[in-house]
């Protein structure tokens, strides 16, 4: 399979889409909802406008912290985050969603970048399950070795389409797009992290495992594209 070439403009380019994406719809949702109040005098309409405005204004709050920990640089290099932060804005992402997340995970702290691909592989675990479900997040070991196993579970589940070429780095077209950007850059933090991520399904439940590999074993976490590097 081809190898993927991103340099860190592009990079940070096609994350910026991402994020984009996921906050317009409750933004545009408060625009609308200010949009009534303005011109709609209706009591029953400015209650419901009201009500909107404040679920839209929770969505986009959730997933811009979601987004600053999953994405961002979350502090200097070589900070720990917690991992009871990593659960709060995960939980909140999916507050109002038709997926519910369930949480297993030591009080720790872990190094940045694999407290970065667990939000990731949360994420694309949701996308294993498009008509919502049950995801089960399991966090074993410690810091500097530790295994994450998420069992998403629901009606018509599947590995992501072109999930494990883009974690990988190498999809078949030799290039990603806005829409397969979370897997490839996942891949690019597990590879930093030193851990290595796996699919499997079983009827209605997918599994991605991800655990530490001996350092020998991880290629250089740029691998695969040009010039880019994690922040």
């Amino acid at each position: 399979m081809p190898t993927i070439t991103l340099d860190g403009l592009d990079l940070a380019a096609l994350l910026c889409s991402r994020v984009c994406h996921d906050v317009i719809s409750p933004v545009g949702a408060i625009v609308n909802g200010l949009e009534v109040l303005e011109d709609d005098q209706d009591e029953s309409m400015r209650v419901f406008a009201l009500e909107l405005i404040a679920k839209s204004a929770r969505q986009a709050s959730a997933r811009l912290k979601f987004a600053r920990l999953a994405f961002g640089a979350a502090g200097s290099a070589g900070a720990s985050i917690d991992l009871a932060d990593a659960e709060n804005v995960a939980k909140g992402m999916f507050a109002d969603e038709k997926t519910k997340l369930e949480w297993s995970a030591p009080q720790a702290l872990f190094p940045k970048n694999k407290v970065k691909l667990l939000l990731n592989l949360v994420m694309i675990a949701t996308s294993a399950i498009p008509r919502g479900g049950v995801i089960d997040v399991a966090v074993t070991g410690g810091g500097e070795a530790p295994t994450f196993v998420f069992r998403a579970k629901g009606p018509h589940a599947r590995i992501p389409p072109h999930a494990v070429e883009l974690i990988a780095g190498e999809p078949e077209s030799g290039t990603v797009d806005a829409h397969g950007i979370l897997p490839y850059y996942a891949g690019l933090v597990a590879r930093a992290a030193g851990m290595d991520v796996r699919f499997t399904i079983e009827g209605d439940e997918v599994t991605v495992t991800a655990d530490s590999v001996a350092m020998e074993e991880v290629p250089p976490a740029n691998a695969g594209n040009s010039g880019t590097e994690l922040a």
